[in-house]
């Protein structure tokens, strides 16, 4: 544990390094935008596709550092009041990524925490989606259509066939938001910016099962080589625990997806909620709220560390002790322990994303 950890008062407010990014071998359908747009203010010298950044992070493959020095996991292990209700974790499960798809991501699936065939570094991963941007026409792939059975995907990866083709095709706009259970066959499509928070049990890793990934082969850094390698596939893994049962079309989207619209950015300092256990779209996971516009108002008090991510303008937040600045591009995870946070917006676009 860093030397800087013990002595330090982390309840406050606590600025996180923004260049955690997954290299692009990782991430072959990365972008620009998190780096020419999100990030542009910090002026980052990094070169080729970014795909995703790990905004806020304890999994140990990319954790998240403080502006100050040490791990964000170190942090939190230090002082117990820091987590709430997360406390017996010794860490936080929440995870908050930024992804940027300047290509379709890979047709894919997460399993349940309590899956049977998940070894002990292993944990599921529910996640929600907000949309920051989309290009004219993009959109997600959210489940098979109505009566795409097993043998049916089956055949089609045998035969080498689209299995976009058995998807539904889901348009997205900029303030669109999704909740994806474990079980859910999804793929983010191209042109898709979002905001992903997720839950990973502490000190594990959460898994991804892909059943598909176009066809496509690249070289050993991640670029399109007709002559390279495909990426790894888990073809059973992925059926296995897809949810056969259920809603399929319009039935599931209806039950997935709120559609905030656009950020409100003109005007006053307004906090929306728009993922919670009361809604608008329901979830016993995740909390989500969106804060817009210009002027002062209170973040209530919360009984678990949450991050809060800006994606225009400025945000000052007052904790009672001091007054940290937040721009665009930059995530902050709030302890368990602060009060009610007062802040001062300017131009403000950002999301507050915590567990329920």
């Amino acid at each position: 544990m860093s030397d800087k950890v013990g002595p330090k008062n982390w309840r406050r407010p606590l600025l996180l390094q923004g260049d955690n990014f997954t290299p692009p071998a990782r991430t072959p359908w990365g972008g620009r935008r998190i780096i020419e747009q999100l990030k542009a203010e910090a002026a980052l010298d990094v070169t080729g596709p970014v795909g995703e950044s790990w905004e806020l992070s304890v999994e140990p493959d990319f954790p998240s550092r403080l502006v100050e020095g040490p791990s964000l996991d170190e942090v939190l292990h230090s002082d117990p009041a820091l987590l709430g209700r997360e406390a017996a974790l010794g860490s936080t499960a929440l995870l908050v990524k930024l992804v940027d798809a300047a290509d379709d991501l890979s047709v894919q699936i997460h399993p349940r925490d309590d899956d049977p065939a998940l070894a002990a570094n292993e944990s599921g991963k529910p996640e929600a989606w907000y949309i920051i941007e989309a290009e004219p026409g993009a959109g997600l792939y959210l489940g098979f259509r109505d009566r795409v059975s097993r043998s049916d995907v089956e055949a089609a990866l045998d035969q080498g066939e689209a299995v976009d083709d058995l998807m539904t095709f889901v348009p997205v706009c900029a303030g669109d938001v999704f909740s994806i259970e474990p079980g859910t066959p999804h793929a983010i499509g191209k042109g898709v910016l979002l905001l992903e928070p997720q839950r990973v049990t502490p000190g594990k890793r959460g898994i991804t099962y892909r059943y598909w990934d176009w066809n496509r082969r690249y070289d050993a850094a991640g670029r399109p080589d007709p002559n390279g390698e495909p990426r790894a596939l888990h073809r059973e893994r992925a059926l296995d625990v897809t949810r056969w049962e259920g809603p399929r079309g319009d039935a599931l989207i209806e039950c997935i997806r709120h559609r905030a619209g656009p950020a409100p950015i003109p005007g006053a300092a307004h906090l929306t909620r728009l993922l919670s256990g009361q809604g608008p779209l329901r979830s016993d996971v995740f909390s989500v709220y969106r804060l817009t516009g210009s002027g002062s108002l209170e973040l209530p008090v919360a009984d678990r560390l949450r991050g809060v991510t800006v994606l225009a303008g400025r945000l000052a937040l007052h904790d009672g002790h001091g007054c940290l600045d937040v721009s665009k591009g930059q995530t902050v995870a709030l302890p368990a322990c602060l009060g009610p946070l007062q802040m001062e917006l300017e131009n403000a676009h950002a999301v507050v994303s915590g567990l329920a």
